[in-house]
């Protein structure tokens, strides 16, 4: 598979046109790693800078990219796989997990928060999210145990597929079924002072029905958008109003005032043939404008004064991650550290830094119950397999058979 060879590269970076300029300091970058041909965590450190990212979120808590990050400045979100939830009730576990995995690292490498499983929910598996709530307890009692707890918060990240309507976006809500469940969660959130993080994807809306979702409202271009006839907000994009379907649904519960963070939101630059909009022209305008949108500052349209808090999906294409050809292609890197494609944007001075790149050799030491790269998360291995992402594709389907099909 390559893993044993050395491959070494001369990469010059252009922040102007190219990537993130410096000057945004809320964007987030979701860092996995099933792949076999990334570069170590130590090139990967100057890459993130290059590219003004602040933030960094993990699917495990690796031990070499903690290590790699120390005094660097940059915002870690840690993260515990679905496969670990039941051993985390234990508080015992619980404790000698954040010990080795959070409280070793700190203060040298800031870590923020720490993520109890990935879109659990939506996998209507029982066994998982029976145990969601506890491990998430015992992960926070084992903080506060050790005065963590004002530094690091604890919570999990969501798919769109919990709401049961998202349209239009003042009528958002849960799934009944998941209400119960969902309403003991928001109380952890409320008393614990922790965010509620939702994966949001607008490319799977389109990929659902090219011809009928308008391309320009799901990539930030410019169109005539839509207006919510209960609220008469207006929305020009998609991933805006999904962001405020999950503020009405949080609304409709009694948490009005919990921060909404997007764990994960990004667009493919390659696909199959039946994943239409997988391109690098489209991936370079949904992640470039959004990046736009969030250099302003502004909110969204029922949270205007709201800073976005949002981590793009990913720093890398991942070769060995199952699933459509979508799914190895979310990166805004290749494994050599040269860009997928350009984001255009421009205003940041030329930076040039070469390194040499090439798959990671180091085996570091293993945290206590760190999976390995190829299984860190059942809920990570395939973001496009969640079963009611279809469900949601078909609820803005109506939408834009309706509103927006003068943009069709």
């Amino acid at each position: 598979m390559g893993c044993n060879r050395l491959l070494c590269y001369s990469v010059l970076f252009f922040v102007s046109g190219f990537l993130f300029p410096t000057m945004v300091a809320s964007v987030g970058i979701n860092y996995g790693q099933i792949a076999n041909n990334l570069p170590s965590p130590e090139n990967v450190v100057p890459l993130v800078k290059s590219i003004g990212a602040t933030k960094v979120k993990l699917y495990d808590a690796d031990s070499r990219v903690l290590k790699a990050f120390a005094n660097s400045g940059v915002e870690f979100i840690v993260a515990l796989g679905n496969e670990y939830l039941a051993k985390m009730r234990d508080p015992d576990k619980a404790q000698a997990w954040v010990k080795s995995n959070v409280q070793a690292y700190l203060p040298a490498t800031k870590i923020t928060c720490i993520t109890v499983g990935n879109e659990v929910l939506t996998f209507n598996d029982t066994s998982l999210s029976d145990n969601l709530l506890p491990a998430m307890q015992s992960i926070h009692t084992a903080l506060v145990s050790l005065n963590l707890d004002k530094q690091v918060t604890v919570t999990t990240a969501h798919s769109l597929a919990v709401l049961e309507t998202s349209y239009p976006p003042s009528a958002g809500a849960f799934r009944q079924d998941l209400t119960g469940c969902m309403t003991q969660i928001l109380n952890f959130h409320a008393k614990t002072g922790s965010p509620f993080l939702i994966n949001a994807y607008p490319f799977f809306a389109y990929k659902a029905n090219p011809k009928q979702v308008p391309i320009d409202f799901v990539l930030f271009q410019p169109n005539s958008g839509i207006v919510d006839p209960v609220s008469n907000l207006h929305y020009d994009n998609m991933l805006f109003a999904q962001i405020d379907a999950v503020y009405s649904a949080l609304d409709s519960l009694g948490y009005k005032k919990l921060p909404v963070h997007i764990s994960e939101t990004g667009w493919p630059s390659k696909g199959d043939e039946d994943e239409f909009g997988a391109t690098p022209e489209n991936a370079k305008k949904y992640n470039g404008n959004l990046i736009k949108l969030i250099a302003q500052k502004k909110g969204t349209p029922l949270r205007p004064n709201c800073d976005l808090n949002i981590y793009v999906f990913a720093l890398f294409n991942e070769n060995m991650k199952p699933g459509p050809a979508s799914e190895r292609n979310y990166g805004l890197f290749k494994p050599d550290g040269t860009p997928a494609y350009s984001l255009g944007l421009a205003g940041s001075t030329s930076v040039a830094n070469t390194s040499s790149f090439g798959p990671s050799t180091s085996a570091g030491t293993t945290p206590a119950f760190r999976s390995p790269p190829q299984s860190s998360s059942t809920g990570y291995l395939s973001i496009s397999s969640a079963g009611g992402r279809l469900r949601l594709a078909g609820a803005w389907l109506l939408l834009c058979t309706g509103g927006l099909s003068a943009l069709s």
